[in-house]
């Protein structure tokens, strides 16, 4: 039987901001929402951005949001003596994470993907690596050819840009193939114009052998 991975029509990410509730799905994401509505077999989150469409099979439940507003102000205190502050350092900005693991889980929560799903993918290309280059030119933990990368608007040098774009890559993919993933994985390989004039995974060993490669790895960490 096929491997299906359903993706979320709009990126989704963890936002404890404002109040309402969250749906667990059961790949363990959890998408926060103002509120839902069920019809006919699909869910549907809104958002303060807009509206999250999935298939109902996908949500294991909803939980409450915790967020607790903030108690009022005290009252202030008097005026302390005026005095001269002493100087302080600059704040600096926060670092972004340099782990390939940890961007490879925030870029798929961020585009509503299983992590072990994308993370199966890195692994396969690159074994996880950021200096990995291709006889052909792909670079990073995605491998992304140079002028893909463009297309998506990323630096595929940067690890933090290469992993975004190829976890959006394989949302986009996803969505054109409805979700089937043996087609996504062979676009993602071999392009979706080999998989179109094929009507399908195309007959190339090096794509047949990735696609089986990816979907083991993501068996073994535990996806269905």
């Amino acid at each position: 039987m096929l491997l299906r991975v359903w993706c979320l029509l709009t990126a989704a990410a963890l936002l404890p901001a404002w109040a309402g509730e969250y749906a667990l799905l059961t790949s363990g994401l959890r998408i926060h929402a103002d509120r839902h509505e069920a019809s006919g077999g699909v869910i549907r989150l809104f958002q303060k951005d807009g509206v999250t469409e999935l298939p109902a099979v996908m949500v294991a439940r909803f939980e409450e949001d915790d967020f607790i507003p903030p108690a009022s102000p005290p009252a202030p205190a008097p005026p302390a003596p005026v005095s001269k502050p002493a100087p302080t350092a600059p704040l600096d900005a926060a670092p972004v994470p340099s782990d390939p693991h940890v961007l490879l889980r925030d870029a798929a929560v961020r585009s509503g993907l299983p992590p072990a799903f994308v993370a199966s993918v890195a692994k396969v290309e690159s074994a996880f690596r950021s200096d990995a280059v291709s006889p052909k030119g792909a670079l990073g933990v995605m491998q992304l050819m140079p002028q893909t990368a463009e297309g998506l608007g990323a630096d595929p040098r940067d690890p933090a840009q290469n992993i975004d774009a190829g976890t959006r890559l394989l949302r986009e993919l996803l969505v054109k193939y409805g979700g089937d993933v043996v087609k996504a994985l062979a676009a993602y390989n071999a392009g979706p114009g080999a998989v179109d004039r094929f009507g399908g995974l195309p007959p190339y060993e090096e794509t047949r052998h990735y696609v089986n490669r990816v979907i083991g790895a993501y068996q073994q960490a535990g996806g269905r």
